[in-house]
């Protein structure tokens, strides 16, 4: 019973790795919305997917491997984890909107998502200045804890926990506090990752010399 349960879970997350996958690429479900040929990847979006897919793979295994097909109850820190998420999207997005609007009216705003995509990792990790130290944090404790949420969910699958309200763990108040402040670095900074580039000017060359035109003599 628990490989089956295994099986069950990675055949899950699987599946809905899959539909991400395909969603990406028919309608762009993971990029930044943009001009670019090639939109970048977003980070808010990646995160917000990341837990999607490891809390949802997790619902929906146990749902099928317990006897009685009973329905999980979500710890209170998970409801928050996925809020976490959602609120850094929806920050993003509120800004985004407020650049865009603020381009339309001023032609030398940049928005940083028009770059063309330098692929998966790097757009997630920089903006128009480059790799920078907020976004890596951000993307290192996501990937600890996802990691550290999966393992307790397969290695309690794979013990055949009969109580299925404790198969996903209980995330502590100081490790969501961890997660939300660096979401909220994420969000402060976006803030200031589209450029106002100021307008070209015309410059006199160097070493010019002016001739006037000779007038004619009356």
């Amino acid at each position: 019973m628990t490989n089956h349960a295994l099986t069950v879970y990675w055949v899950v997350f699987a599946i809905l790795l899959a539909l991400v996958i395909f969603f990406d690429r028919k309608y762009l479900l993971l990029r930044d919305k943009s001009k670019a040929q090639h939109p970048p990847y977003s980070f808010s979006r990646v995160q917000l997917t990341w837990w999607t897919l490891i809390v949802f793979s997790s619902f929906i295994s146990i749902i099928f491997t317990n006897a009685d097909h009973n329905i999980p109850q979500l710890w209170e820190s998970t409801l928050y984890l996925l809020g976490i998420s959602s609120a850094t999207t929806a920050s993003a997005a509120v800004i985004d909107s407020g650049s865009r609007a603020k381009e339309a009216e001023n032609p030398s705003v940049t928005m940083a998502q028009d770059d063309e995509s330098d692929g998966f990792f790097l757009d997630i990790l920089s903006d128009q200045t480059g790799v920078n130290i907020h976004r890596f944090q951000a993307v290192i404790l996501n990937i600890v804890f996802g990691v550290w949420f999966i393992s307790k969910v397969t290695s309690k699958l794979n013990a055949g926990t009969a109580d299925i309200n404790l198969i996903m763990p209980d995330i502590s108040q100081n490790d969501l506090i961890l997660l939300g402040l660096s979401s909220g670095i994420y969000a402060g900074l976006k803030l200031t990752e589209n450029k106002t580039t100021p307008p070209a000017t015309a410059e006199k060359p160097a070493n010019t010399v002016t001739v006037s035109e000779e007038q004619p003599v009356g």
